[in-house]
């Protein structure tokens, strides 16, 4: 079925992947903004405030491989459709948590859910874009998540002055559970079996279509497990998820307990830091499809460094905080696609969600580790600065990491 002659069925796929990333990252980075009012309100430390968010990515690691290899062969409508499902009741009980248990327990069942809305997703608009379209396409679909964090950092001062937090966590239940239809109805799993092709595909093919795709079960995953650059990127997923997560997750509480601003400032740096993501997947993103996955990864691994050291020593200067949070978000906004882009430049396209599944536990043994870190640490000497000098380390140990990556002559 397609729409018009005009009208590319890729674009349909691409819209409704963008909303589910909308909604899964309002609900994942929008986490650290509401963490501040939730630990008050609750009385929770700041380690038991990573631990919530740690439930969740134990089961996010342990179940997103079989995810990737059930949208290789499954398909990434069902796939999708399902845990979205499943997300938006994690979501809407969150509301309803009176205690720790509890938030692990609904949290987890978010994480469950959210299984299906990376891997799946990122690994469908590959599938829908030509090989020197993906950069474009990933752009374009991960203006979503900068734009769920943005909203969140803009909307959950006015929720908390109306009602409170827990109705933050209602709402983002209710928006996902209302596109489980949409994603059940209209997503397309695979253009072949529509007819078409992937859109974009003219002058510059993907290189694997040109020489002849590899069979579906050509990439056991012995073979993959003895690839080097399986580990290295994976490595490097881990390192610079760690740095990335143990500052964005802590960076409202960071200024409005550490550098005593008040919450609406505090929550606008959410609000900066969507909006500058959005900026980073538009430009990064397609600039990668020209110099090239690896270019990209080093330069913005550099900046986000670079970044976390100038957090640390700006010290009060909140307008200067303002600054460098905007500069490291251009880049954090492309770290996790352009990560996941790699599966389809360095791998055979049909095996691209179990390589991102694969891919997982490193992207979220990175977080998990850091919020225990950043949690105990702050909790045990009353402040970041330790926590954050460790982040900056560790990605500039990503860089190192990518840069022997080589792609098979």
């Amino acid at each position: 079925m397609q729409l018009s002659k005009r009208f590319h069925w890729a674009w349909l796929v691409l819209g409704i992947c963008f909303i589910d990333l909308f909604i899964n990252y309002s609900v994942r980075l929008g986490y650290g903004v509401v963490l501040p009012e939730m630990i008050r309100t609750l009385e929770f430390g700041r380690a038991a405030g990573g631990t919530i968010y740690n439930s969740y990515l134990f089961v996010y690691i342990l179940v997103t491989p079989f995810t990737g290899y059930l949208t290789d062969r499954l398909g990434a409508r069902r796939v999708i459709t399902v845990c979205l499902l499943i997300l938006g009741l994690g979501v809407a009980a969150m509301g309803t948590v009176g205690n720790l248990k509890e938030a692990c327990l609904f949290y987890a069942l978010v994480g469950l859910g959210a299984t299906g809305l990376w891997t799946p997703v990122i690994t469908l608009v590959q599938r829908w874009f030509a090989h020197h379209r993906r950069g474009l396409a990933l752009g374009i679909l991960s203006t979503g998540y900068g734009l769920g964090l943005a909203t969140m950092g803009a909307v959950f001062p006015l929720i908390v002055a109306g009602l409170s937090w827990r109705y933050a966590w209602y709402c983002l239940g209710a928006m996902a559970i209302l596109m489980v239809a949409a994603n059940g109805l209209l997503l397309r799993s695979d253009p072949a079996k529509m007819g078409l092709k992937p859109w974009g595909r003219g002058a510059d093919p993907d290189p694997q279509a040109a020489v002849g795709a590899a069979p579906q079960e050509e990439l056991h995953l012995k073979a993959l497990f003895r690839d080097r650059r399986f580990w290295l990127i994976g490595l490097s997923y881990f390192a610079i998820a760690y740095s990335l997560y143990g500052f964005t997750t802590f960076m409202v509480d960071y200024a409005q307990h550490q550098l005593q601003l008040p919450l609406e400032r505090a929550s606008f740096l959410a609000t900066i830091h969507g909006i500058f993501q959005v900026v980073g997947v538009l430009v990064v993103l397609p600039l990668s499809d020209y110099i090239g996955r690896k270019k990209t990864i080093l330069v913005s691994n550099i900046c986000i460094a670079l970044a976390l050291f100038g957090i640390i020593f700006c010290g009060p200067h909140w307008k200067l905080l303002y600054g460098i949070v905007g500069f490291m978000a251009i880049f954090y906004g492309a770290t996790f696609p352009i990560y996941g882009a790699c599966a389809g430049d360095y791998f055979p396209r049909e095996q691209m969600g179990t390589v991102i599944g694969a891919w997982t536990p490193f992207y979220g043994g990175g977080a998990i580790l850091t919020h225990w870190v950043t949690g105990l640490l702050r909790d045990t000497t009353g402040r970041y600065d330790t926590t954050f000098l460790i982040c900056a380390f560790m990605a500039v140990v990503s860089l190192l990491l990518i840069s022997p990556v080589k792609k098979k002559t």
